[in-house]
């Protein structure tokens, strides 16, 4: 028994997030029974692109790829401001068109690298979490930048103005509390030596795992469908290099799975769905902000799409939702996966910082809303 228990304390503190939902998972079992109906709730969409990037992004990351941008900023900028001011307009900027999940997998691997290298270790928190508020913020000023939003624009017909008007301000205003956020640290010249870049693999490899990237880009925005791109980036890895399929994170990819279970399951329950009836009739906004916070944005936005024609609150609800629990938005559970990996994580601090940053975003701007 005790061997037993010391087992699941281990891997709880190896998977703490997977080892949560798939309790929560379960619990909602007994509520709704598992029937087939349960696979209409997994997005595999969602998880063959996750798969895909990591793999092109480890892919990356073993080429030395990471090293040599690495190389190219810290030639440019030696002040530590500028760093990390670059660091998290990165995922601002980048997440309107690639996705605030692509994002971030693509630059908190990246910035781990330019922290150790510039022996800012002290910063990693701080800059993750400014850079997941970043992601998710940025990712509201595009129709494509997060799935609520594309969903939202092609459910209700919104036009292009319509949507821009409605998005920009919170995005502008979310701009500059960031950049504020960023620099609010001593500044101080950065005294390092990089070690000499190299690659570790060969430019036809390089090309490939670029091929390949812009593919998973290709699926983000829906031109190619994510099973010929999960087809593409597995026989690819077969033929010519299978030891990058070890590299993805099977257990996010189960905590995806064990989160729209929990989100579909509740979304199944007759007096919850009767209450979010009586309180959208209320506030959209807040409604959309709130149940966010419990079961993620995009669930929050599917569930709730069906009950009002307000989609202007509903819009703002789920993007400035986005904020608050590391469960309030996808996006932040792969900024905390890929923290928690990391040798010096203290995750407990690291949840600490997550929850100020957010809680403080989140009611700077629904006061800036409600003066709009």
């Amino acid at each position: 028994m005790k061997n037993l228990l010391a087992a699941a304390a281990a891997r709880f503190r190896q998977e703490p997030v997977l080892c949560l939902f798939g309790a929560a998972a379960v619990v909602t079992m007994f509520f709704v029974p598992p029937s087939p109906s349960y696979f209409g709730y997994i997005d595999l969409r969602v998880l063959c692109l996750l798969f895909c990037l990591m793999v092109v992004v480890a892919g990356f990351q073993e080429c030395g790829l990471f090293h040599v941008l690495a190389r190219g900023l810290l030639t440019r900028e030696k002040h530590l401001h500028a760093v990390l001011l670059t660091l998290v307009l990165l995922p601002f900027f980048s997440s309107m068109l690639i996705t605030n999940d692509v994002a971030l997998l693509t630059f908190v691997p990246f910035t781990f690298l330019i922290l150790d290298l510039t022996g800012q270790q002290a910063y990693k928190i701080r800059t993750v979490v400014l850079q997941t508020i970043a992601a998710n913020l940025g990712s509201m000023a595009t129709p494509v930048g997060n799935p609520q939003n594309l969903y939202l624009y092609n459910q209700y017909g919104i036009s292009a103005g319509s949507f821009f008007s409605s998005v920009l301000p919170i995005a502008a205003v979310s701009l500059l509390v960031l950049v504020l956020f960023s620099v609010c640290v001593k500044n101080t010249t950065l005294r390092f030596s990089l070690p000499q870049a190299q690659t570790n693999a060969n430019f036809k490899m390089l090309i490939l795992l670029a091929v390949l990237f812009l593919l998973c880009l290709l699926s983000v925005f829906r031109i190619l469908h994510y099973a010929v791109l999960f087809a593409a980036v597995l026989t690819s890895l077969l033929v010519f290099d299978r030891s990058l399929l070890k590299r993805a994170d099977y257990g996010l990819l189960l905590t995806f799975v064990c989160f729209f279970i929990f989100a579909g399951n509740i979304g199944q329950i007759a007096p919850v769905r009767q209450a979010l009836t009586a309180v959208l009739t209320k506030n959209t906004l807040l409604t959309a902000v709130g149940l966010s916070q419990f079961i993620s944005n995009v669930p929050a936005v599917v569930l709730l799409s069906g009950f009002t024609k307000n989609w202007h609150g509903l819009l703002l609800g789920v993007d400035i939702g986005g904020l608050g629990t590391p469960v309030a938005s996808l996006a932040s559970l792969i900024s905390l996966k890929l923290y928690i990996k990391q040798k010096d994580a203290r995750p407990a601090r690291f949840l600490l910082w997550f929850m100020a940053a957010n809680l403080l975003m989140l009611c700077l701007l629904l006061i800036f809303t409600s003066l709009l």
